[in-house]
């Protein structure tokens, strides 16, 4: 049994549509267990510092406005192999991609507006954690 811990942000699109109690709840039926959460403000210092590999993109500025656009939902989210699962539950990124019943094919309707973000290592894990929640 691996335990781990992973970051996961509810993105403006979530909190605006009012989806973070079902996502909640998704992740919660999954057997994971939600440690710490915080509704959030983001500023462009650490979207910025976020997405550091997406700043050359010629999409960035979009993101950043998209980001900037409302409130997020932090979590820290634990459980047995939490990361991969919680990848799993989300879908791809390209919500062309994902499937029905994953969090991505079921809510988003465009690939900036995605509704989620998950971590996707350890390493990302633990720095996106320190990130927001210190």
């Amino acid at each position: 049994m691996v335990n781990e811990k992973t970051y996961i942000m509810l993105k403006p699109d979530a909190v605006k549509r009012r989806l973070i109690g079902e996502i909640v709840s998704r992740i919660e039926k999954k057997g994971y267990q939600i440690t710490q959460a915080k509704l959030m403000t983001l500023d462009k210092k650490v979207i910025a510092e976020h997405y550091a590999h997406l700043l050359h993109k010629p999409f960035y500025p979009n993101l950043e406005a998209y980001m900037t656009s409302g409130p997020v939902f932090g979590m820290v989210v634990e459980g047995e192999n939490v990361i991969a699962g919680m990848r799993q539950l989300m879908g791809p990124t390209n919500v062309y991609e994902a499937l029905p019943g994953t969090i991505r094919g079921d809510y988003a309707n465009n690939t900036t507006e995605n509704i989620i973000h998950g971590s996707d290592c350890k390493e990302a894990a633990t720095i996106e954690i320190k990130r927001f929640f210190g």
